[in-house]
């Protein structure tokens, strides 16, 4: 019976069995490691199984010429690694295990993969992906074998991306980018690994470092700053977002059918995605957002504006959905530029309405809730130097807040059922 074992030499593993009344022995570069040997394992268990039956080929299994040049030995004449006697790296993991199976190159494997793949993901998804692979991935590695891939390779890959120029006149790709194309890369050879029975070269590989990207809310006097100076059309916009915490594609995607003013709640179902209507980012998103007395008449004004002419709340002259894109370089910047405030993206409108519900003193509960985030983790490590005293509150501190800082007027009792029923 055959076994797997260790060439002390060199710390790798080789196989050892019989074929024909002789002792066999083919090298591998393989490290060994209980992965490894689980591996070898399953080729030596199949080179028996067909030996057993009578259909195990040596040369072809090897890629050999004849089983007579070295490779059949006894155990006083052992192969060397490297010499014609022994399985070469990419022998070891291609040849050797897949006796049956030819492995494909990185382009066919690659677009397998996205065939059986594309059903479970969203259309932006694959849209980004698409574009990884036609300008960074297929273009390096689409006609190598997917098993001759090695780890060398993906480091020498890595620090090419990092000289090439970012987006937006920046010098080089940011490390995010790199860890984002190098993680599709690990991706698709992982799961090439898990067929073909080959060690990934990219199972131990690190990410790079990605330096964390504080945020940068907005105070409640800026807020009223921002509000006072955009444009009347984006007012309410500007108000819902920086009050409720909505995703730039949720309140971009946000349609009348998920407004119910009786119950004062926004529903959160969808969100535009490169001008398409999407599933929410997780499920964890989908949620009910209340609304404060500014919102709901925020939405009352929107209302009057926008029902009869789009199914989406906030819109443009023609009825359709604001695009974030447009909004951010013709609205936005702009705003920011006017008031002599630091330019940062829409989504810190998010991280204002977290913060200031924080410094409400709300719930972790309940603020999470509103965020659409499934536990209060990443409430205290994003916003943790916010939260001057914690108490267990519903909206209702939030509420007073609001109310003292914009002069609005107490809430009568029964007045937005009647406003909800007409």
């Amino acid at each position: 019976m055959g076994s797997v074992r260790r060439l002390e030499s060199r710390g790798t593993l080789f196989l050892d069995f019989r074929y024909q009344g002789k002792r066999c022995r083919e090298y591998t570069a393989l490290l060994d490691t209980e992965a490894n040997r689980r591996r070898l394992s399953r080729v030596l268990a199949r080179i028996e199984q067909q030996i057993g039956d009578g259909t195990f080929d040596y040369a072809a299994s090897f890629q050999r010429e004849s089983a007579s040049k070295g490779r059949v030995s006894d155990a006083s004449a052992p192969a060397r690694v490297g010499q014609p006697g022994s399985a070469t790296p990419a022998q070891s993991t291609e040849s050797i295990s897949n006796q049956s199976t030819p492995v494909p190159d990185f382009g066919t494997f690659t677009e397998q993969w996205v065939r059986e793949h594309s059903v479970e993901w969203r259309r932006s998804h694959v849209r980004a992906l698409r574009s990884t692979l036609d300008r960074y991935l297929l273009p390096r590695f689409g006609e190598v074998a997917v098993c001759r891939i090695t780890k060398s390779d993906v480091f020498l890959f890595r620090a090419d991306l990092a000289k090439l120029p970012g987006r937006k006149n920046k010098e080089a790709l940011s490390n995010k980018r790199i860890n984002g194309i190098v993680g599709v890369l690990r991706q698709i050879l992982n799961e090439a690994a898990d067929r073909f029975d080959f060690v990934s070269p990219v199972s131990t590989l690190k990410p790079l470092k990605v330096r964390r990207s504080d945020v940068l809310p907005f105070t409640l006097e800026e807020v009223h700053r921002l509000l006072a100076t955009v444009r009347p059309d984006y007012r309410d916009y500007l108000l819902v977002r920086c009050f409720t915490g909505m995703r730039s594609g949720e309140i971009d995607g946000l349609k009348w059918k998920y407004v119910d003013f009786a119950r004062k709640l926004i529903l959160v179902r969808e969100a535009m995605v490169l001008g398409e209507d999407e599933y929410t980012k997780t499920d964890g998103s989908q949620r009910d957002i209340q609304m404060s007395t500014l919102v709901y008449e925020a939405l009352r004004r929107q209302e009057v504006a926008t029902r009869k002419i789009s199914d989406y709340v906030f819109c443009n002259r023609e009825g359709k959905p604001i695009d974030n894109t447009n909004f951010t370089d013709r609205v936005w910047r702009p705003l920011l530029r006017h008031l002599g405030l630091p330019l940062r993206r829409p989504y810190q409108m998010r991280h204002t309405a977290a913060t200031l519900w924080v410094a409400a003193g709300e719930s972790p509960e309940w603020i999470a809730r509103q965020l659409g985030h499934t536990s209060t983790q990443m409430l205290f490590k994003v916003y943790s130097r916010f939260v001057p005293n914690l108490t267990r509150q519903d909206g209702s501190a939030m509420e007073r807040l609001l109310r003292s800082s914009f002069n609005v007027a107490p809430e009568v009792k029964g007045e937005s059922d009647e406003t909800g029923r007409r």
